[in-house]
């Protein structure tokens, strides 16, 4: 009849607590004399006791007054249902209850048989026969009645118990959700630090109820409570434009979380429990002081979208690329990285990808595995970006390019394979290849220009590979040249042999030049 202890923890705990009453009507009305704080110790078995301790080490607050008084003011209705079924009887076995609706459905088909005998039962006079058949019918149905009354109270009992269960469930989540309440509020106070009026009244918004969206943007927060971690159903919360320094580890507790908005903060790291977000899509952490990102960010999966500009990164996690396949956008644009990570080609959902504005030396020879990237900004990193991998040509969804401000001399021979790139800026930079004439009259003309080259290359390839293969012929011939010659030049120091290989160039090397 009571609350399990091991489903209802706090119900269970609370309802111990309750005073005896020796009627329905005194558990409605609390007596003057009956003090809810500190009532007759009940008589728990040590299973019991055990699982109080237990429960007193994970909920504390359990112990204050004021709000074990407040969790019994929100069951009394539970307390009432269980009065009444104490009256009643404990609720009768599965089996019991399966054969006493067995058996009213048998009585039901019976008397449906019955009936449909009196009916068809001859009679020699119309009035008689009528009135036969209504009594015979009423006391079939009378009959079948008082067969189904104790059946049905069997049924109803247990309908009655299940409903109680439902109650005690209900009852278990209120109790929750006030607990929650006052560790807000207990959990503020204690880490005494000044907080944020709207914060406070969130977390309790949230102890009553699941949140799905919480906006704090620009409200001057100087600090986030622990206590956020609780909002378990939040899936998108935005907190930039404020002052945070720091986000507490306990922020793992949003399990559901989808999108994460901490830009024009000054966090100067992010938790390492960022990475315990499964479900997380979006991650704004841009205009902050970040030195680094966490390499656990890289066990977001679900990520789409990452923005990590205007900060002072100087290095991407290694593995950031292995882990990240769902990733769309990444913005890197304005800080201090010099090197993108080799697995950053691994990310083959990735359609845009800004690093503007940092140091990069070169790019990664496999860049060209990105072959779904249509936008990539690469302007701005002046002396130190000179050159760019051959397998470039490889992004064939590349729609736009920007490369100005290096110090880039050659475009890649492969360039001429972006068919679909229609946007591109060269600004700034001492090309040779193509030639700046090339460039100034657009994509198409620099597209033109590197696939005729690369032809030209490919051409003058072939060539030298026909030339490698005829060599073999003219190897011989001059071979026996060679040997006449030495034979007729014999007297003539440093002669022909010497000039071929054999020897140090003499004086006549330039006239033995002209004349061979």
């Amino acid at each position: 009849m009571d609350p399990n202890p091991k489903s209802f923890p706090i119900l269970s705990y609370v309802m111990s607590r309750l005073p005896k009453v020796a009627s329905f009507k005194a558990a409605q009305i609390p007596h003057d004399h009956d003090d809810i704080e500190q009532p007759t110790p009940p008589d728990h078995s040590r299973s019991q006791r055990d699982d109080e301790v237990e429960l007193m080490d994970r909920l504390p607050l359990l112990h204050r007054p004021a709000l074990l008084s407040s969790m019994a003011a929100s069951i009394a209705d539970v307390a009432q249902t269980r009065s009444v079924l104490r009256t009643i009887g404990d609720r009768p076995d599965h089996e019991s209850v399966d054969t006493a609706r067995v058996r009213v459905a048998e009585i039901d088909e019976d008397l449906a048989r019955q009936i449909e005998e009196i009916e068809a039962a001859p009679s020699s006079e119309e009035g008689d026969l009528l009135l036969w058949r209504a009594e015979q019918e009423e006391e079939c149905r009378a009959r079948a009645e008082r067969e189904k009354v104790a059946l049905r109270a069997v049924i109803q009992l247990d309908e009655m118990h299940e409903s109680y269960e439902r109650l005690l469930r209900e009852a278990e989540e209120r109790l929750v959700k006030i607990y929650d309440a006052e560790d807000v509020s207990a959990m503020v106070q204690e880490e005494g630090k000044e907080v944020n009026d709207k914060v406070i009244a969130v977390l309790r918004q949230g102890s009553e109820k699941d949140l799905g969206s919480v906006d704090l943007s620009g409200q001057q927060l100087k600090y986030l409570p622990e206590a956020f971690g609780k909002l378990r159903g939040l899936i998108s919360l935005n907190l930039s434009d404020n002052l945070l320094e720091a986000i507490p580890d306990a922020i793992a507790g949003l399990e559901c979380l989808e999108e994460l908005r901490l830009s024009s903060n000054s966090l100067i790291s992010l938790p390492d429990s960022i990475g315990l977000f499964p479900k997380l899509k979006i991650v704004d952490v841009s205009s902050n002081k970040l030195k680094s990102l966490p390499d656990s960010i890289s066990k977001c999966r679900s990520l789409v979208e990452l923005d990590a500009s205007y900060n002072e990164l100087a290095y991407l996690p290694t593995n950031i690329g292995y882990e990240l396949q769902d990733l769309e956008k990444l913005w890197i644009h304005l800080n201090k990285l010099r090197f993108l990570p080799t697995s950053i080609c691994e990310m083959i959902s990735l359609r845009l990808l800004d690093a503007h504005f940092n140091e990069l030396h070169r790019l990664p020879e496999a860049i060209g595995k990105l072959t779904n990237l249509e936008i990539l900004d690469l302007s701005s990193n002046f002396n130190d970006l000179q050159e760019l991998p051959a397998t470039f040509g490889d992004l064939i969804s590349l729609r736009e390019l920007d490369l100005s401000n290096n110090q880039i001399h050659a475009l890649p021979d492969t360039f001429g394979r972006l068919d679909k790139l229609t946007k591109l800026n060269l600004d700034q930079n001492p090309l040779v290849i193509p030639p700046m004439e090339v460039v100034i009259q657009g994509a198409e003309a620099v597209k033109e220009y590197m696939s005729k080259r690369l032809l030209d290359l490919l051409l003058e390839e072939q060539r030298k590979s026909i030339a490698e293969a005829d060599s073999p012929a003219q190897d011989g011939w001059l071979t026996r040249s060679t040997s006449w010659l030495n034979n007729w030049v014999s007297g003539v120091s440093g002669g022909v042999a010497d000039y071929l290989g054999a020897g140090q160039k003499s004086d006549r090397d330039s006239y033995l030049d002209q004349q061979l």
